[in-house]
């Protein structure tokens, strides 16, 4: 993609982003409800971990704030999901009535069509936590800061991201086949929870399954262990952004062609 190119697209995805925000600004207290919620969602969250250690000290030798970082790390690789990918949840829709055949009439990339027409804003909510969360643990673990460090964990925060975003889309595009996908979204979004603690914790066989099978290991834990305790695990820990950038581009491959295949109405 040339540099024209891009911009071309920059442009016009600010544009899709605007319009979404003034269409959902019309139904400002839903809105504020959303935020709320999810904010309230994480708080929870974080409020189960501080009563587990207010009566015991550590979790398999796993500290407060090294879960802490483990969370806050966790919030911050889970909020592009929500902030740019929430579409993916109505291509069912789409895809019954016909709707979805509109993607293929403007001269855009489908994937980038479909996904740039929805920009969830109370995933900023989520954003926003887990920069406090992730700063907080930070501090109290006293780890070292550098922009080299800074650089690191952006990487490793949106390598972790491209995982979960990768397995979400994966299970959307298998609605081009079977119509009805939305247990199986479900499902694979309620893995979520799991990546906001350590995987050691889990038993072998399912520290096994996350790790290999079904990767949400690499959306939060390996990834932050880079900072934490990089000597265990290490070979999983420095493939992390590989990951991320392997699922992704198998993620998209499927959607094109899982695109290629639909015909219209009742795919």
């Amino acid at each position: 993609m040339g540099v024209k190119r891009l911009k071309y697209y920059v442009r016009i995805y600010f544009w899709f982003i605007a319009q979404d925000i003034k269409g959902r600004m019309q139904y400002r207290v839903d809105f504020f409800i959303s935020i709320v919620g999810m904010l309230m969602t994480n708080l929870l969250g974080l409020l189960s971990i501080y009563v587990i250690f207010r009566s015991i000290p550590n979790i398999l030798g796993w500290s407060y704030y090294e879960i802490l970082f483990i969370y806050g790390f966790s919030l911050l690789s889970l909020s592009p999901l929500q902030l740019f990918f929430d579409n993916l949840w109505n291509l069912p829709y789409y895809l019954i009535t016909g709707d979805f055949i509109k993607y293929y009439l403007k001269p855009l990339n489908i994937f980038f069509f479909y996904f740039a027409e929805v920009f969830d804003m109370k995933g900023l909510s989520q954003l926003i936590t887990g920069i406090i969360i992730l700063s907080y643990s930070w501090i109290k673990l006293n780890l070292e800061f550098s922009f080299l460090k800074l650089l690191l964990l952006i990487i490793s925060i949106l390598s972790g991201s491209l995982v979960m975003i990768s397995l979400m889309v994966i299970g959307s595009t298998v609605a081009f086949w079977v119509l009805n996908v939305t247990p199986l979204l479900n499902f694979i979004f309620r893995l979520r929870e799991y990546t906001k603690y350590p995987v050691d914790i889990f038993d072998p066989f399912f520290k096994f399954v996350f790790s290999f099978l079904i990767p949400i290991a690499f959306v939060s834990f390996y990834p932050s262990q880079i900072f934490l305790r990089h000597q265990s695990n290490k070979l999983l820990v420095f493939i992390s952004p590989f990951v991320g950038i392997f699922l992704f581009i198998v993620a998209y491959k499927f959607w094109m062609k899982g695109t290629r295949r639909y015909k219209g109405t009742g795919v």
